[in-house]
């Protein structure tokens, strides 16, 4: 593999710069924080980080909502910080990927500001504006992601906006080629800064349907397959105009061709749309569009090694000459050892789910804290910050829960910082921290580091095919493979020891991975996995 492709078969570690380290003790995290643990992720074994958002923003979304593209927000720092993180990143070996938020602004970003004045000015069309209908509704039926209608009234312009998140952030037309120039000059200038690539923002969301055909609605039948509870209106639509337009992929060709301008810079794309999988494929054919993608298929509740097997080996076959990204954790979402199999809190589950996740084909994702098997934490109503979670509680909670900062030790606040942190560190966190767990040699952290230390050095597991083999549930089984060698790779889980049959004779000296290798195999070719079980085999 050549240096411009390092990020084939990747491990990226995530940081949530509010929740890493805070260096000034005003209780959030920042960038000198995360300047002072570069270190501590070098020491993982990891090959890059990817940083949430530090941008100058009035926080209504965390970061989310930026009202200027090239500042690092004062909460953060300042631009020589950042400089110092690149700089110290690049010393230690590691690549550093930041977010671009592409498909919205703050309303308080200098072009909002401007764009809702009136139909006249410079930036009149930068944004989605559509007229009222007769009755002075919402042009159309389209929804927000954060609840309600996706659409605000600006009585200036006697308009509506777009808005696919909260109102707080006016989503950006990309019908406009002016937009898109612009756009790109922002990515340009943390690409001179030195920063090695980019993960795309709600990549698929930047274009809407010039027409704002109304999205039909999702029949009763595709809810239930779906899975789909109700508590969010959003779930009621097929989003068929709304994202994921045929135009987006102008603007994916133009993002590709600046990257490709910077050697060995590469891009990520977050994919949420009503066939992710397929999407991810579109948006990484060939050398046009974006270098990798991820989705949620993984970042859901559905747990079974079915689930998992049928996700991958549909994006298979989509995939073609495209690459995945895999994440079972991230900032939004539930963090994985509490959401997958509830009923089980275990270190095991920990270790397993870590192994799993780095023996997919693909570059894996690794959300902070989950080297540590931290659990979704339980923020209680009066302390929760999320806006997403505050509007649908208690049915929904929000995302506080896998953004609390990360225990480093049992000193005060964990170590975090000497004030009360913005979200509070439970307990149980902090009886989870790096300190404790560094010492303990059978920790998650330390079987983490060791299982990624290995996968360093098996070829197979970061660029080779997959291959699925029969097992029954709660097994499952797989093959990675290049011309030169191929590994089984088999994982149990449950919480329950269970026992298969494999498919091929495996003889003892076969065996690898011997330090997280929690399995027995008898003389018959029977597999006895341990709770939550990890299994792999060189094949002759």
């Amino acid at each position: 593999m050549n240096q411009s492709e390092w990020w084939r078969g990747a491990v990226l570690y995530q940081i949530y710069p509010r929740s890493f380290m805070d260096s000034n003790n005003d209780g959030v995290g920042d960038l000198a924080g995360i300047a002072n643990k570069l270190g501590y992720v070098a020491e993982l074994g990891v090959d890059a980080v990817w940083i949430s958002p530090f941008y100058q923003s009035p926080m209504k979304d965390f970061g989310y909502d930026v009202s200027d593209h090239c500042a690092v927000d004062p909460l953060f720092g300042g631009l020589d910080d950042f400089k110092l993180v690149v700089d110290k990143a690049h010393d230690l070996g590691l690549k550093v990927l930041i977010d671009a938020v592409l498909n919205h602004t703050s309303d308080q970003h200098a072009w909002f500001v401007e764009s809702r004045e009136n139909k006249t000015n410079d930036k009149a069309d930068w944004f989605v504006w559509a007229d009222p209908k007769d009755d002075g509704t919402p042009p159309n039926n389209w929804l927000s992601i954060f609840g309600g209608p996706a659409w605000q009234w600006e009585p200036r312009r006697k308009q509506y906006y777009l808005h696919n998140f909260l109102a707080a952030q006016p989503d950006l037309n990309y019908h406009n080629p002016a937009v898109r120039q612009a756009v790109l000059a922002n990515i340009e200038f943390w690409l001179q800064l030195g920063v090695d690539g980019i993960r795309v923002d709600a990549a698929n969301f930047c274009c809407h349907d010039p027409q704002l055909r109304d999205n039909p609605a999702r029949t009763k039948e595709r809810l239930t397959v779906m899975g789909i509870r109700g508590e969010n209106p959003y779930a009621y639509q097929e989003h068929l105009y709304n994202h994921t337009q045929p135009e987006n992929l102008v603007f994916m060709r133009e993002l590709r061709t600046l990257l490709d301008t910077y050697p060995n810079t590469t891009s990520l794309a977050e994919i949420s749309s009503e066939d992710s999988l397929a999407t991810m494929a579109e948006y990484t054919q060939g050398a046009e569009y974006l270098h990798m993608a991820y989705s949620f298929e993984l970042l859901n509740d559905k747990y079974s090694a079915t689930h998992i097997r049928e996700t991958v080996e549909r994006l298979e076959q989509k995939l073609e000459d495209g690459w995945p990204c895999w994440a079972l954790g991230n900032h939004d979402v539930e963090r994985v050892v509490t959401r997958w199999d509830k009923s089980q809190r275990h270190e095991d589950k920990a270790k397993m789910l870590n192994a799993l996740l780095g023996s997919l084909k693909g570059s894996i994702c690794v959300y902070q804290g989950e080297e540590l098997g931290l659990p979704q934490a339980d923020i209680p109503f009066e302390a929760m910050q999320d806006p997403y979670g505050i509007n649908f509680y208690p049915t929904f909670k929000g995302r506080d829960g896998c953004r609390t900062p990360m225990p480093w030790n049992r000193t005060l606040n964990a170590g975090f910082s000497l004030s009360p942190p913005w979200l509070p560190i439970p307990q149980e966190h902090v009886a989870m921290s790096v300190q404790n767990q560094q010492i303990d040699a059978e920790s998650v952290i330390n079987a983490f580091k060791s299982f990624i230390k290995w996968r360093s050095t098996q070829p197979a597991l970061i660029h080779g095919d997959i291959q699925f083999l029969a097992a029954p549930e709660p097994i499952l089984l797989f093959t990675r493979k290049t011309s030169e060698r191929a590994i089984m790779c088999g994982f149990n889980l449950s919480g329950e020891s269970t026992q298969i049959d494999l498919p091929q004779k495996i003889k003892a000296h076969q065996l690898v991975g011997h330090e997280f290798n929690n399995t027995q195999l008898d003389s018959q070719n029977c597999l006895r996995f341990l709770p939550y079980g990890v299994f792999f085999a060189v094949l002759d």
